[in-house]
């Protein structure tokens, strides 16, 4: 992180820790104070401001939790991309009920994200896998994701097949590859404050709007 960014995110934290959150009024849009948090963690210049955790619940009924990258948000939801075939994929097609969280540690910041995950349309999964560098594009198709694997060569074995496969042409989304939007229904944001007095500012839909309330911390 270099000076700069180290300066931007003192200042972004010592704003949060000072001011909070803002009231909780019915008229505040939680995509906008969204987009606000996420960029001023991008400007902090910290790590991956687009990393989250995704749980989800398989056909077992046990919750399972790891790391995304967060690749887009708009009124409708929150964006990411997987193995249809994976764990993960096989486990929003049982139940599509699953939970996202953001943590900006240096930010003393957490957006925590309740709602159903949707597939987006062949044609925009197949945007996003075409803006992709073509290395990931071909490891899309050579990695069965979740999947036995008996040893590393299988897998590199499989990506130089892959490539030689596709050397003289596009190559095509995969059936089995694809986008998500988790449609929010409920949306928390946390802020730190100081004698852990802090911050909570939990929205939930309501029809077409957004009802909001404060919690303890």
């Amino acid at each position: 992180m270099s000076l700069l960014s180290k300066l931007r995110c003192l200042w972004t934290m010592g704003q949060g820790m000072v001011r909070g959150l803002p009231d909780a009024t019915a008229d505040r849009d939680p995509l906008d104070l969204f987009t606000e948090w996420f960029t001023a963690a991008h400007r902090a210049g910290l790590f991956l401001p687009e990393a989250m955790t995704l749980a989800t619940v398989g056909e077992d009924g046990a919750p399972s939790a790891r790391m995304m990258l967060l690749k887009g948000w708009d009124e409708c939801g929150f964006t990411f991309f997987t193995n249809y075939d994976s764990h993960k994929g096989r486990g929003l097609e049982s139940n599509s009920r699953v939970a996202l969280v953001l943590h900006w540690g240096m930010l003393e910041r957490q957006v925590r994200i309740e709602g159903r995950a949707e597939r987006l349309s062949e044609e925009e999964s197949r945007v996003y896998f075409h803006s992709r560098p073509r290395g990931s594009q071909i490891g899309a198709w050579a990695s069965k994701q979740s999947d036995f694997l008996d040893d590393r060569k299988t897998l590199q074995k499989r990506w130089r097949k892959m490539e030689a496969r596709f050397k003289d042409s596009d190559i095509p989304l995969p059936p089995f590859w694809g986008g998500f939007r988790v449609v929010p229904s409920r949306i928390e944001f946390w802020q730190g404050r100081a004698n852990r007095l802090h911050d909570r500012l939990r929205f939930n839909r309501a029809g077409k709007g957004w009802t909001t309330e404060r919690l303890y911390p």
